[in-house]
């Protein structure tokens, strides 16, 4: 029976994730079939279809739990002390490569981007009516830095890259 979380059910969707993650590593989405897929996990099609509309239905799904698993990350952040913040992100960047790559090949629509930012903040330190230009130019500039980090192998160490980050932002 195909109850909606059942482990054999996991499981195959644990499968197929993986095996898009890794052939996504190569290829743009474009470029990734179902039948890819199904050879990698040796599933059978109608498996892939009880869990996914298509190969946009498994990206969105693949990004959605990509964002969560960075949003959980920063759950017990301290906005006051952003080096430290900021310390942390580019650590956990630099262990985990594959998903952040990942996660930026998904953001297609560039509506997904990362953000630590705080918008509360953001409104107290600006108290004009601008702060959702200051916000999105701080998001797209640090998603910018991420992936020029990221498209370099990560050599900077993740302390001289809290450091760039700091001078970019100057400390606000």
């Amino acid at each position: 029976m195909n109850v909606k979380n059942n482990k054999r059910r996991r499981e195959s969707q644990e499968k197929i994730e993986k095996a898009f993650v890794e052939l996504l590593q190569n290829q743009d989405i474009k470029g990734i079939t179902v039948s890819d897929i199904i050879k990698i996990t040796k599933l059978n099609r109608s498996t892939f279809y009880a869990n996914y509309v298509d190969i946009y239905d498994l990206a969105d799904k693949v990004r959605d739990k990509l964002e969560n698993e960075f949003t959980n990350l920063f759950a017990d952040y301290d906005y006051f002390n952003e080096r430290s913040g900021a310390l942390k992100m580019f650590r956990h960047i630099k262990e985990n490569q594959i998903f952040y790559n990942t996660y930026f090949k998904l953001c297609y629509d560039d509506k997904h981007l990362i953000s630590i930012y705080d918008q509360k903040r953001a409104e107290k330190e600006h108290i004009d009516s601008n702060v959702k230009y200051h916000i999105e130019f701080f998001r797209n500039g640090l998603n910018a830095i991420i992936k020029i980090w990221l498209a370099g192998g990560c050599k900077e160490s993740p302390e001289e890259m809290a450091e760039v980050l700091r001078q970019e932002y100057r400390g606000r």
